[in-house]
């Protein structure tokens, strides 16, 4: 945890510098021949889904181990990914139909991908509430939770190859020209920084926030 603590001032700034560099770079990459400049929210779009399936994968190996050991502190990690799932995840959704609009004619289609990445952020916006309002026990409840909503994300990821979607299927990445894979990874590197910063400072923060409940707690005692 102190390693994770010395980070804290140093990741927003890799991560600033980063997205301060990313606009350029994109910039100056190819403009796809189908869809023209609008496909350039893909080096939005796809990082904010990694990171929100990351968070997604995060919060349920911490709460089976909260579940399992109830280790507090994989508890803290367990919140601060969901947070952070909900969060990306939001940003998918949101450039996902803005990409859509004009590649498929549509803001939204329930295809097998998208329907399924929904009801997975709603899984963890679930969770997100369990905690707010569930009372005593929701932790645990909302462990489970978080496991069930991270099993969906293989199948979230695997879905566009076994079913005909709208959407593009994996391969897509792998075949980017150069001068666009470039712009792509460093974007999803921005996107990581920040999505780390975020944790560590989250996790500090309901740790401390725990901390602090539980001295009130004594106090009353």
């Amino acid at each position: 945890m102190r390693a994770a603590n010395r980070l804290v001032p140093f990741l927003p700034v890799v991560a600033a510098v980063m997205f301060a560099r990313a606009p350029f770079m994109i910039y100056h990459a190819p403009t796809e021949a189908t869809m023209g400049i609008i496909q350039r929210i893909f080096y939005y779009h796809v990082p904010s889904a990694i990171m929100a399936f990351l968070g997604a994968a995060v919060c349920g190996a911490a709460s089976a181990i909260y579940l399992y050991g109830r280790y507090r502190f994989a508890d803290h990690v367990a919140v601060a990914a969901a947070e952070l799932t909900v969060v990306f995840g939001l940003i998918m959704l949101v450039t996902g139909p803005l990409w859509a609009r004009k590649a498929w004619g549509a803001w939204w289609v329930w295809d097998a991908r998208l329907t399924m990445a929904l009801v997975m952020w709603m899984i963890f916006v679930a969770y997100l509430l369990l905690r707010r309002f569930g009372g005593p026990g929701s932790d645990i409840l909302a462990a489970a939770v978080g496991v069930f909503g991270t099993a969906l994300v293989p199948f979230v990821y695997v879905s566009v190859n076994y079913w005909r979607t709208f959407h593009p299927n994996t391969n897509v990445i792998r075949t980017l020209q150069p001068e666009m894979a470039g712009p792509f990874r460093w974007a999803i590197f921005a996107f990581l920084s920040m999505f780390l910063a975020l944790l560590v400072t989250r996790v500090r923060l309901e740790s401390t926030r725990a901390a602090l409940e539980e001295a009130y707690v004594a106090l009353e005692d």
